[in-house]
């Protein structure tokens, strides 16, 4: 595995660096910062992602065919890491990294032309119905009813923790429309609309005071067999296609964005001892533990990326890396915090919104940390929990 950037690579990382210098502006950096999970605030990821679409760069893993641009995978993984470094906005995985590669590999050719050119210039904005209320990590118990009527399926029941459902117009959702043998055998894809009558729409709001997730509720809507992606009752194996685009790789570059300024935080915030925070030896061998753990899931990801560069798979490496890169965003929230100390507990909820502009408690730096770790909490458990990461990993490299 070769880790140096050839004579290309350097040069494209150049013209990304470049674009990036000139293209973010201040509101969309500032957005970057203040973002306190995996999603930025629905105006501002779609700007960036306009902004991105004219350039053709809105969708670096879609084939060109579909309006992507085409790059190799170092490439996309350049691209990621200067997005990172440079602290853009993160753009929703929902449409562009989730439901549009399913489209591709399941949808029909109308659903094709229809969705992925509104999905790439940002027309549409998607939300995912998977989870529901006492399920749990067990997806495939999912009960949201969807019974056939003519070239209509009436859904009844719920979907919880729906992130951004309060601004998407349309979701992907997993179904059972039918309820005898095996539970995975009686799951549909569907493709919905957010406005149709009958869905109403109730907030949660996290332990960070922020709305991001949602409860949906159905009452009896009728949603058009038309929006079926795949075959019914087939639903479940469509569902773990997209999975595979939502774990994996990809992490490192944010990580050490994060050990960095952590790095800062501790050159500027006092110790116990009348110094400076990076002097306490404690404290900075907590930060060189952390350094480590990035670089080896660094070296990960580039073995995955020569891996799916010769045309294999992943396989295993992909949960390895979902729960090493969540549990070590984790740690690396508690060292903030406990870098922070006092200033990490002012709730400051309204000084984080991107535009605001009320005087911060403290250091800037540490606005948004405490939300930021509590947010992050849910890491471990979304995308499939660490649990299930290390059972996967323990059957398929272990044997057990």
């Amino acid at each position: 595995m070769d880790l140096d950037l050839t004579a290309e690579d350097r040069a494209f990382q150049d013209e990304v660096r470049a674009f990036l210098e000139t293209s973010l502006t201040p509101e969309l950096r500032k957005a970057g910062r203040r973002t306190t999970s995996v999603f930025t605030d629905r105006d501002y990821s779609l700007a960036w992602q306009k902004i991105l679409h004219a350039r053709g760069w809105a969708a670096p893993a879609w084939p060109v065919q579909y309006g992507g641009p085409g790059w190799s995978e170092m490439q996309r993984y350049i691209f990621a890491a200067e997005c990172a470094r440079a602290g853009a906005p993160s753009l929703s995985p929902m449409g562009l990294k989730m439901v549009g590669p399913v489209i591709m590999g399941y949808g029909t050719d109308e659903q094709k032309a229809f969705f992925l050119p509104r999905i790439l210039a940002g027309e549409d904005y998607w939300c995912q119905g998977y989870s529901e209320p006492g399920s749990g990590s067990d997806l495939a118990s999912l009960q949201l009813s969807a019974i056939r009527d003519g070239d209509d399926y009436v859904l009844s029941g719920s979907k919880i923790w729906t992130t951004h459902a309060h601004w998407a117009n349309r979701m992907f959702c997993l179904v059972r429309t039918r309820k005898e043998g095996k539970p995975q055998a009686g799951i549909t894809f569907l493709l919905l609309d957010m406005t149709l009558p009958g869905i109403s729409v109730r907030p949660i709001i996290t332990l960070a005071g922020d709305h991001e997730v949602n409860q949906v509720f159905f009452d009896n809507v009728r949603v058009p067999v038309s929006g079926r992606v795949g075959e019914e009752n087939s639903g479940w194996t469509v569902a773990k296609y997209l999975l595979e685009f939502e774990r994996g790789g990809g992490s490192a570059a944010g990580l050490r964005v994060s050990l960095e300024r952590l790095r800062g935080l501790a050159r500027s915030e006092g110790g116990d001892d009348g110094g400076k925070l990076i002097e306490d030896v404690a404290y900075r061998g907590k930060l060189a533990a952390a350094g480590v753990a990035v670089d080896a899931i660094e070296m990960t990801e580039h073995r995955v990326l020569a891996a799916l560069a010769s045309g294999n798979a992943p396989g295993p490496a992909s949960s390895m890396l979902k729960t090493q890169g969540t549990e070590l965003m984790q740690r690396l929230d508690e060292l903030a915090l406990e870098g922070l100390g006092a200033y990490a507990a002012v709730d400051q909820i309204e000084a984080r919104a991107p535009g605001a502009n009320i005087d911060i408690i403290g250091p800037e730096h540490g606005l948004v940390t405490a939300a930021r770790y509590l947010n992050n909490r849910a890491a471990s458990i979304y995308g499939g929990s660490n649990e299930i990461q290390r059972d996967i990993m323990a059957k398929l490299v272990l044997g057990l």
